[in-house]
């Protein structure tokens, strides 16, 4: 019978020499290898009291930015939604209304955006097809939960906070992204 590939081996099976019957080397061997690892330095991290630095390019929770007036930048155009492999984004789009300019930077919105993070690959291709900077992925973990439910988030999830309204919330909700917020 042909081998599949040139990386098999025969089996040695000589009988064992006295030595190899005891096991002592291979008992040596292995306690060996336990103290070496023993004094070493411990890779686990004691979190929350201590975390471990990201990746620059780490891709977190999406968030739904808006500009320096609070308005928001998604003008649902659909890219994003087209864009996502795992169709884990939901849209639906809506006129602005006279009066509503303080709202939406241009005449058409997202009504409804909805993105299932049971479905989200964090792959960031959303963020790339999005022509007006309204979508990122920031630098914060998705939470754990025990219902499907909790894992589908809405607009107002998504949504940065108010810069004029709350400043301190939109700075750290930006994190790096701070000298980006810029519209292209």
């Amino acid at each position: 019978m042909q081998p599949l590939t040139n990386r098999s081996q025969a089996v040695n099976r000589a009988p064992l020499t006295w030595w190899e019957r005891i096991y002592l080397p291979a008992i040596i061997g292995g306690l060996s290898i336990t103290l070496k690892h023993f004094f070493r330095k411990k890779p686990t991290i004691n979190y929350p009291e201590k975390t471990r630095p990201f990746s620059p390019v780490f891709r977190g929770l999406h968030i739904l930015n808006r500009d320096e007036q609070g308005r928001e930048n998604c003008t649902a155009c659909g890219l994003c939604a087209v864009a996502c492999p795992a169709e884990a984004i939901t849209m639906e789009a809506a006129e602005r209304l006279p009066g509503e300019e303080h709202l939406y930077r241009e005449e058409k919105y997202a009504a409804r955006y909805e993105i299932n993070m049971l479905r989200c690959i964090f792959c960031g291709l959303c963020e790339e097809a999005c022509p007006k900077d309204a979508i990122y992925l920031s630098e914060t973990f998705a939470p754990s939960d025990y219902q499907r439910k909790q894992f589908i988030y809405s607009k107002n999830d998504l949504l940065i906070p108010h810069p004029e309204k709350e400043p301190e919330a939109y700075k750290k909700a930006l994190g790096n992204r701070a000298g980006k917020n810029e519209v292209k």
